[in-house]
């Protein structure tokens, strides 16, 4: 898995040293391994874990030059929330691969953050929390509220909902990042979702489609900046977002 990842993610320009990539393979072998007991993730051999999880985690290495990637991959000290983070996707490769990086991996079930805060312990990352909470309870706590400068998410959910969930994490100046499939654009996702982004105190910065170097892979990037304060009664109860998406 050592080489593996590193060759996956040179092809994103992102060099890992010795060290970041014996991360990787132990946080493999853990995703595995607890898999077997929790459901974390359909997708298991090495091959696909290093693409699907790993290299597309890292996917907005290829976004260099657009302002708001510069400033993780330059900066120290940013706070970054993963909202829905699952088995730790994006958030654990990116910390891995930007130490510099506060990160909070936010997840609802209890089991995954039993599993992300083993990962953490057993690879020795610091600055690194996994909380257990509904992101409609933690975007209204103020130890989370517009306290982030980044908010990431790949999970799977309409890009409406995913903003409410997301968007009141950040802080005024700061953006939100959501990972989508290739066919965010064509599907009409992106149009119906801009109503809902402005709502929230967002403004639409820019949308990038690529493939996964050397692979079908088709994925899209939403980078939305904070521009204003996100009003109080958002994010709305619990199933709310998601039943009655705003539009």
């Amino acid at each position: 898995m050592r080489e593996l990842v590193k060759n996956e993610l040179a092809k994103l320009g992102a060099g890992l040293s010795d060290e970041q990539a014996v991360s990787f393979e132990k946080y493999y072998e853990l995703l595995v391994s607890w898999n077997k007991k929790v459901n974390l993730t359909a997708i298991t051999e090495k091959e696909d874990v290093a693409v699907k999880h790993f290299a597309d985690s890292l996917g907005l290495v290829l976004l260099k030059d657009e302002k708001s990637v510069k400033r993780i991959l330059d900066g120290e000290g940013l706070k970054l929330i993963d909202v829905g983070t699952g088995a730790g996707f994006p958030g654990i490769p990116l910390k891995i691969v930007f130490p510099g990086l506060k990160v909070t991996l936010l997840d609802s079930l209890n089991k995954r953050v039993n599993f992300l805060n083993e990962v953490i312990t057993e690879l020795g990352l610091k600055g690194i929390e996994a909380v257990h909470m509904r992101a409609e309870d933690a975007a209204h706590d103020k130890a989370y509220r517009e306290g982030y400068d980044i908010a990431v998410s790949r999970a799977v959910a309409n890009m409406a909902v995913l903003s409410e969930y997301c968007i009141p994490f950040v802080k005024k100046g700061g953006c939100f990042m959501a990972y989508k499939s290739g066919e965010f654009i064509e599907s009409g996702e992106r149009d119906s979702a801009l109503k809902a982004v402005k709502i929230l105190g967002g403004e639409p910065v820019s949308f990038h489609e690529y493939k996964l170097p050397g692979t079908d892979y088709g994925r899209c990037i939403a980078v939305i900046k904070k521009t204003e304060n996100t009003p109080k009664k958002y994010p709305r109860k619990a199933g709310l977002p998601s039943k009655e998406p705003l539009q």
